[in-house]
């Protein structure tokens, strides 16, 4: 029996595609929060295997996320123009594919959890719960970005809980912080398919906000900054932790740069350069950390 390696290929590179493994700035704009929440909840000595339960578990949560996504979507994305060439929206990969997978990875993420004590897997639950609905949440709710950041923001009580047995204020704060840096950045990601979205009746912030958008997204950034500075101060951070909001809040200059213009280009080469602002937050953290 022959066996097609062409076909394998090209099934392999639609997977790959589908679950976003040649785009990691998403697995990256979940990981740094969820690696705040772990520095921060075990003052800065986290246990390896912690690091790699919540290092793994955002690999593959995020995977199944962007499966789900593109099986909620899939119609959508065929008729945007930065979509439209997604397995599912192109017919690479057939919906009952893509569920049966978002399962797997996430059945196999949630094997990790179980690795943790009863309140982070109780949070996970939950955590799912959100994950399968935002999907959805751009049908009705006019800001699903602040949903997102919930979202992508849960590996942070997840990480209090499995840290510290409990969720103090400082988690709740820090959880604050990442949904402003969410709003912030799939907001500069909405811009981008400002006029597709528009036409076939998404609702993103980008559209409810019109010319408020680019300083919604310097709002966002600017209170998520200011969070993270008090934070610093009530944990009696060093000085590394203000070395990185500050280097962050330059970056964030940098977005103001590319936005402003509201092009295509500019803002989706914002939203790819994000990534930068939460590991310069994480970098300053570790390094407060190392000074003691």
């Amino acid at each position: 029996m022959r066996i097609d390696l062409d076909f394998i290929g090209r099934r392999l590179d639609a997977y790959e595609r589908l679950l976003r493994l040649d785009k990691p700035i998403g697995t990256l704009l979940l990981l740094w929060p969820t690696l705040w929440a772990v520095w921060l909840a075990s003052r800065g000595f986290p246990g390896v295997e912690i690091v790699a339960i919540f290092g793994v578990g955002t690999l593959l949560m995020r995977s199944a996320g962007c499966a789900l996504n593109d099986f909620a979507d899939r119609k959508f994305d065929a008729r945007v123009e930065r979509t439209r060439d997604r397995p599912l929206a192109a017919g690479e990969i057939a919906p009952a594919e893509a569920l049966a997978l978002a399962m797997l990875l996430a059945a196999t993420a949630f094997g990790l959890v179980l690795m943790l004590n009863r309140l982070a897997v109780q949070l996970s639950i939950i955590a799912l719960a959100i994950a399968v609905t935002y999907p959805y949440s751009k049908r009705f709710f006019v800001l699903p970005q602040l949903y997102l950041g919930v979202a992508f923001g849960f590996g942070i009580p997840m990480a209090y809980a499995a840290i510290q047995w409990r969720l103090p204020l400082e988690c709740w704060a820090l959880l604050a912080a990442n949904v402003f840096y969410a709003f912030a950045y799939d907001t500069e990601y909405a811009m981008v398919d400002r006029d597709d979205d528009a036409k076939i009746g998404i609702r993103t912030s980008a559209l409810a906000l019109g010319r408020y958008d680019v300083a919604a997204v310097m709002a966002s950034y600017a209170l998520m900054l200011a969070i993270l500075a008090w934070l610093g101060l009530a944990l009696r951070l060093h000085w590394p932790h203000f070395a990185g909001l500050a280097l962050a809040a330059t970056l964030v200059g940098y977005h103001f740069r590319l936005i402003r213009g509201r092009t295509r280009e500019g803002c989706f080469k914002a939203f790819r350069h994000s990534g930068w602002v939460g590991a310069a937050v994480l970098g300053g953290i570790i390094a407060s950390y190392s000074l003691r």
